[in-house]
């Protein structure tokens, strides 16, 4: 199955618990359940950094109140290696995007871009599929682990394709440098600022998706895809129309 189990949910050795929002939107939300993250990392060893970081990200995830699903991309097989895209991995990876509602993408830094892994991820993620979008409307938090210095080569890219697939990537990311020296023998992050910065990035995501999701739809609306389909504007609905329906009346 093509998810990961996450493990030690609850242990967040590095967090300082008195600095963290357990519930850092602060806003309404109409919608009542958690926000929905599913995360992805570009790496396949068995000491991935990019997993462990993701790994870290879902814990914090799990302490905003958020419901994490985390995907496993070792049984994926490569874009186009299996006519139609007809493969498990293939299928479950859309159905659990479909399912998210903000997004996490990871990856290591390999020749100055992201990893093959990575990238074929989110090949797999149409644009459109079946009249659903996958991607379309949904948050996204953008991070990078890196064998050497610091760099922002990964997330730069990570940036352009989220912008491809017509998400809404969140300011703030994270890039962590010299990542072997940032987990322990048990694969954990140890207390640094590239932790903390984590920590505000997935404050921030939760705080995106909550913001945004009720919208999601309007904010995606399109003319060219309205009139492919043949649907007339509504002007009730029409937030532009709304917006300016005021000054019509006071020109009246």
């Amino acid at each position: 199955m093509p998810l990961r189990e996450l493990t030690d949910i609850s242990s967040l050795p590095a967090l300082k618990p008195e600095f963290a929002m357990r519930r850092p939107a602060g806003l309404p939300d109409p919608l009542g359940h958690p926000p929905r993250i599913l995360l992805l990392y570009g790496s396949l060893r068995e000491r991935s950094f990019s997993r462990l970081a993701v790994e870290e990200a879902a814990r914090l995830l799990t302490l905003f109140g958020a419901e994490i699903r985390i995907f496993d991309p070792s049984t994926l097989p490569l874009p186009d290696q299996v006519k139609g895209d007809d493969h498990p991995a293939v299928r479950e990876l859309r159905e659990h995007a479909l399912w998210s509602e903000g997004q996490v993408w990871c990856s290591p830094e390999r020749h100055g871009q992201i990893t093959g892994v990575m990238k074929a991820q989110i090949d797999h993620l149409p644009l459109e599929m079946g009249g659903m979008r996958p991607t379309q409307g949904r948050t996204l938090a953008v991070m990078q682990v890196s064998g050497g210095s610091q760099s922002f080569n990964a997330v730069n890219t990570l940036r352009l394709l989220g912008r491809w697939m017509r998400m809404f990537t969140i300011p703030n990311q994270s890039s962590v440098a010299m990542a072997y020296k940032e987990f322990d023998e048990a694969g954990r992050m140890k207390p640094s600022s590239y932790y903390d910065r984590i920590v505000d990035v997935m404050e921030e995501l939760v705080r995106f998706t909550v913001l945004l999701r009720p919208h999601a739809e309007t904010l995606v609306d399109r003319y060219s895809e309205r009139k492919q389909k043949q649907i007339v504007a509504d002007p009730t609905t029409d937030m532009s129309a709304i917006a300016i329906a005021h000054q019509h009346r006071r020109s009246a």
